[in-house]
C-alpha cells in the first residue's frame, strides 16, 4: 500500500536525499518548511540532515508525535519508527542546538516533546536498529550530563546559560541506567535541557531506589506510572507511596504482580486497602488501572468504588475475582466507559457467565480491546461468546490464547470476527486438537510447545483464508505462545534475565543455609 505524497513532500525528499547540499542550504530555508524537511529526512533516514535541522530549529516547539504523524503533505504516520540513526541524530542535534553559537536563527525553542514516539514490534527502517524507551532515557541523560560538563569547563556565550528547554519524555529506569538518570534529574535546574517526565516505568529496582527517583521526577507532572518487573512493591509500600507523594495528573497506573494478597489479610490490612482506594479516588484524572497477578478476591468494590472518574482501561488478569467482584464491575459506572478490559486467568463460563455478559453488554458501545486468555472458553461456549461480542462494533483487538477450543470452533468464531468492522488484531490459541489427547488446561510451560506444528500451520492457513475471503486482509491473526510483544521487556530482557538468575541464586543460598542449620 503506497501513501500519496504532495508535490511539496516530493520536493523535500529530493532536497534532503543529497545530504551535503541540504545541510549547506539550511540557512536559506523558510522557517515553516523545517517540519516538512524533518519528516522527509526521517523517512529517508538522513541522520546528518536530521541533526542539522534540529540544531538550527527556528520554531518555539518540537513535537515528535506531530512532526512524524499524518500530515497533509504525507499521510503516513512515522511515529512508530524508532530508528536508531534518526533518533540519535535528533537528540545529539538538540544538544548541539544549545551549544551552537553561530546558528543564523534566533533561539526560540522552549518545548521538545518526545512522548509521541511509539515502540512497536515490526520496524520498517532500513537500518533495522531501534532505539527503545530505555535507550532514549539513557541517551538523553548522557547528553544532559555532557552539557553540564561543557558549560562548567568552557568559555561559553553568556546567552547559552539563558537557554531553557523543557524536554517531555517517557522515562524507563532500571538498575543499569539508574545512577545516570538520577544525576540528570538532580542537576535539572542547572541544565539548559530540562527533563520533564510525563510517564515513568521502573523495572529491576530496589524499593529504596524507586522511592528516591520517583520523587526526583516531579510527580506533579506525571500522567503514567508503571511499576512492573522486579520492584517488590507490596500493599504497605503502596500506601506509603500514596501518602507521601501527590499525583494530581496521573491517568494511568500499573502495579507489579502480588501487590495485593487478600488471602493473608488482617483487620489492619483491610483498613490499609480502604485507604489506598480513597487515595486513588483523589486522583481525579485516573482512567487506566492494571493490577494483574494480585489476589483481590472480594475486594474490587473496596478498591474501585471511591474512584470519581470512570475507568477506560482495566486489567485484573489472574486476580482471583469472585462473583461479587464481577457483579460490582458489571453494575458500576465504569462498565459504560471501558475501552480496554483484561479478565484473563478467570474461569468465566464456570464462575460468572451471565454477569460477564452483562459487563460486556454495558461496555459494548466503546470497547476497543478485550483479552480473555486462559479463561476456559470451550467449544460449547462459542455461540454465547459470539452473541456477547456482536454489539462490540468498535472492537479493534481480541486476545484469547490459552483456551481449549477446537479447530472447528475457531473457524466458526473467525467467520463471525470478520463482521467486526474495525477489528485489527486477533491472538488465538493453538487448537486443542493439535495437542495430545488428555492435555489439561491451563497448559503448563513445559507442554506448551508440544503440539502438532504441521496441523497447526494448516489450521492457521484456513483461518487466514476465512479472513481473506471476507476481504479482511487488514486483520492480523497470530498465536504468540509466550504472550504478546512487550517493547520494554524486549529491550531489557538481558538485564531482566540476569536479575532473575541472581534472585534464584540468592533464594537457593538462603535455603541451603537454613537447611544446614536444621541439620
Amino acid at each position: 500500500r503506497t501513501t500519496m505524497k504532495s508535490l511539496r513532500f516530493i520536493s523535500a525528499e529530493a532536497l534532503v536525499s543529497n545530504a551535503e547540499f541540504a545541510r549547506k542550504s539550511l540557512g536559506a530555508v523558510a522557517h515553516d518548511l523545517f517540519p516538512l524537511l524533518f519528516k522527509a529526512s526521517y523517512l529517508l533516514e538522513q541522520g546528518e540532515v536530521i541533526h542539522d535541522l534540529v540544531e538550527n530549529w527556528p520554531l518555539f516547539d518540537f513535537n515528535m508525535g506531530k512532526l512524524l504523524g499524518a500530515t497533509l503533505d504525507y499521510q503516513e504516520d512515522l511515529s512508530h519508527r524508532t530508528c536508531s540513526v534518526c533518533l540519535e541524530s535528533c537528540l545529539t542535534g538538540l544538544r548541539d542546538y544549545v551549544l551552537n553559537q553561530s546558528s543564523p536563527y534566533m533561539k526560540k525553542l522552549r518545548v521538545v516533546d518526545l512522548t509521541g514516539i511509539k515502540d512497536v514490534e515490526v520496524q520498517f527502517c532500513k537500518c533495522k536498529k531501534t532505539m527503545g524507551r530505555w535507550a532514549r532515557t539513557q541517551l538523553l541523560s548522557e547528553l544532559c550530563s555532557e552539557l553540564l560538563v561543557y558549560l562548567q569547563g568552557a568559555q561559553c556565550n553568556p546567552g547559552t546559560f539563558e537557554i531553557s528547554i523543557n524536554v517531555l519524555i517517557d522515562l524507563f529506569v532500571t538498575e543499569r541506567n539508574y545512577e545516570l538518570v538520577v544525576q540528570a534529574l538532580l542537576k535539572k535546574c542547572s541544565c539548559p535541557l530540562k527533563i520533564c517526565c510525563v510517564a515513568f516505568r521502573s523495572d529491576n529496582l530496589t524499593l529504596q531506589k524507586f522511592f528516591y527517583i520517583i520523587k526526583l521526577t516531579d510527580p506533579s507532572l506525571l500522567r503514567k506510572l508503571e511499576i512492573v518487573h522486579n520492584v517488590h512493591l507490596e500493599m504497605e509500600h503502596l500506601e506509603i507511596l500514596f501518602n507521601s507523594i501527590h499525583f494530581p495528573l496521573l491517568m494511568s497506573l500499573t502495579l507489579p504482580a502480588r501487590t495485593f494478597n487478600v488471602r493473608r489479610f488482617t483487620a489492619t490490612d483491610e483498613q490499609m486497602l480502604t485507604k489506598i482506594g480513597e487515595k486513588m479516588g483523589e486522583m481525579m484524572q485516573l482512567t487506566e488501572l492494571s493490577m494483574s497477578f494480585s489476589i483481590l478476591t472480594g475486594r474490587i468494590q473496596k478498591l474501585l468504588s471511591p474512584l470519581k472518574t470512570p475507568l477506560k482501561m482495566l486489567d485484573v488478569s489472574n486476580c482471583s475475582l469472585n462473583h461479587a467482584d464481577m457483579a460490582f464491575l458489571a453494575n458500576s459506572f465504569h462498565a459504560n466507559y471501558l475501552e480496554a478490559l483484561d479478565l484473563s486467568g478467570h474461569d468465566i463460563p464456570e464462575l460468572y457467565p451471565s454477569t460477564f455478559f452483562q459487563l460486556l453488554s454495558h461496555c459494548s458501545s466503546v470497547l476497543r480491546s478485550l483479552t480473555l486468555e486462559d479463561c476456559n472458553i470451550q467449544d460449547t461456549h462459542v455461540n454465547m461468546l459470539i452473541l456477547g461480542l456482536s454489539p462490540c462494533q468498535k472492537l479493534q483487538e481480541f486476545k484469547f490464547i490459552g483456551n481449549p477450543l477446537s479447530s472447528q470452533a475457531l473457524k466458526h468464531l473467525f467467520t463471525f470476527l470478520c463482521e467486526l468492522p474495525i477489528l485489527k488484531n486477533v491472538e488465538f490459541p493453538v487448537p486443542k486438537d493439535c495437542y495430545p489427547i488428555g492435555i489439561t488446561y491451563p497448559i503448563d510451560d513445559a507442554s506448551l510447545c508440544r503440539f502438532d506444528h504441521q496441523k497447526y500451520e494448516r489450521v492457521a492457513e484456513e483461518l487466514n483464508l476465512i479472513l481473506l475471503q471476507a476481504n479482511r486482509e487488514d486483520v492480523k491473526a497470530s498465536t504468540p505462545l509466550f504472550g504478546s510483544y512487550d517493547a520494554a521487556v524486549q529491550e531489557t530482557n538481558n538485564e531482566l534475565g540476569a536479575y532473575l538468575i541472581k534472585s534464584f541464586k540468592e533464594t537457593l543460598e538462603k535455603f541451603t543455609t537454613s537447611f544446614n542449620k536444621m541439620s
